[in-house]
């Protein structure tokens, strides 16, 4: 074996001693020689979440802003921009294509109504892409605002970052679209903030912000909204018309602006304008007293006007009100109503009264007393009073009382309740009410809004 050994054997080749030391003198004397150029400067990093394409292994000095940004405001917005450097020139006021996002420009590829994963969506047609790429060439800024509301946004303040499973997934699919677009190109996704949700104007405000349109202005003639909640018969909403109109943009569905299809007629959507009156026109007297002493009670849901109608109407008169929102309990309506009474003053009940029943109690009050008793029924809509819901609790100069936003429950509560008032139930007589709304030309510009 040793024979064998010493005849096959032949040792690894290897550097000399000497070669090593010259090759490490070499080196040496290279990076005593002065440099050609001072190194770079360190690029400041964007605070912004930067793109998940960006390669990791390089050099922050060396690295290129990447193309796609993201920013959250608090938990309520998600804002993602492409960045391709080619931004629409603002020399003149900004004409903006507006999209939905769900839908409208893109459907799941299981047909699910929500995606399953990041990867989990297609055009909505073939035509999609292309249209969009031909606004842009056009001079259109394009933007996506959309209500995310499966999202959620959990806040991790001390690393700085999301541990939303389904914020990474909205993230990851928008990067792909963006790439396939590659032009400048921003999304705006609303999670579970009232005020920034469609049709509510908060991301368009936002957006104008981050644009400085605000002072360039924008061509909302020009402009246009593209989405599917559009009040058809199917539609699960009409959200994209109304912040379309919130906007003063023109609407057009996905079929009407990507398939060329006629628009489908839409009745019964609730307008608020129609409920404006002109000041210039006398308005009518609603309501007047007839007897010195006298129980009215209101009928009405929640939302239909009935406190306003108090103070405009009855509060002048010399009427004292007993409202439950304040009080809390009927029996402590009651004992209110009772010494007013006592005192002989007439007393209006400035609840919703829903449905006989609860009426019974006023109605034997009255009798206690022996004063007549009057019914005010408020005559509205369900849209109507979620709508005046939504704007009281948005903004305080149409809340003198800072009433807090009612659930959608309350509502519903009150419709299945609902009995209509009869005079057989002892009153003197009853006055129905039809809500119109009077203010001042900015409580108008707020009133008139789509909220809901």
């Amino acid at each position: 074996m040793s024979s064998i050994r010493s005849r096959n054997y032949k040792p690894p080749t290897t550097f000399s001693i000497t070669r090593i030391l010259r090759m490490a003198e070499g080196t040496a004397k290279r990076s005593a020689s002065p440099a050609i150029s001072p190194p770079p400067l360190r690029r400041k990093v964007d605070t912004t979440t930067k793109s998940s394409a960006s390669n990791f292994f390089t050099p922050a000095s060396q690295k290129k802003p990447a193309p796609i940004t993201w920013r959250l405001i608090g938990t309520s917005v998600i804002i993602g921009k492409q960045n391709t450097g080619n931004q629409v020139s603002a020399d003149k006021p900004r004409r903006i294509a507006g999209f939905d996002l769900d839908s409208t420009l893109i459907k799941t590829k299981s047909g699910n109504v929500f995606p399953k994963s990041a990867t989990d969506w297609q055009w909505w047609n073939e035509k999609v892409p292309g249209r969009l790429k031909e606004l842009n060439s056009e001079g259109y800024q394009v933007v996506v605002f959309s209500n995310q509301k499966k999202i959620s946004v959990q806040k991790d303040i001390k690393a700085g970052r999301s541990d939303s499973k389904s914020l990474t997934n909205f993230k990851e699919k928008i990067e792909v679209i963006m790439t396939q677009l590659d032009f400048p190109f921003s999304v705006y996704a609303a999670t579970t903030d009232p005020e920034y949700r469609k049709p509510r104007l908060g991301m368009w405000r936002e957006f104008l912000d981050d644009y400085d349109l605000d002072v360039a202005g924008v061509d909302l003639p020009g402009s246009f909204f593209v989405g599917d909640a559009a009040g058809r018969p199917g539609d699960h909403s009409a959200v994209d018309r109304g912040i379309a109109t919130n906007m003063g943009m023109p609407f057009k569905t996905p079929e009407e602006f990507f398939l060329g299809q006629a628009a489908e007629p839409v009745t019964g959507l609730f307008d608020p304008v129609s409920y404006m009156k002109d000041d210039l026109e006398e308005p009518a007297k609603p309501f007047s007293r007839k007897h010195p002493v006298e129980v009215v009670i209101f009928c009405g849901s929640p939302g239909a006007g009935k406190s306003t109608f108090y103070w405009n109407h009855l509060e002048p008169l010399g009427y004292e009100r007993v409202n439950q929102d304040i009080l809390k309990t009927r029996p402590k309506c009651i004992k209110a109503a009772r010494e007013f009474l006592q005192d002989k003053k007439s007393v209006a009940i400035d609840n919703t009264n829903a449905n006989e029943e609860t009426r019974a109690y006023w109605v034997e009050l009255a009798k206690e007393f022996n004063v007549p008793i009057r019914c005010v029924q408020f005559i509205s809509t369900p849209d109507l009073c979620r709508h005046n819901n939504a704007v009281r609790a948005s903004n305080k100069e149409l809340n003198p009382e800072a009433r807090a936003s009612l659930p959608g429950i309350a509502f519903g509560d009150f419709g299945r309740r609902f009995s209509a008032p009869k005079l057989e139930e002892g009153f003197d007589d009853i006055i129905p009410v039809e809500f119109q709304f009077r203010g001042s030309k900015e409580a108008k510009e707020l009133w008139g809004q789509y909220w809901i």
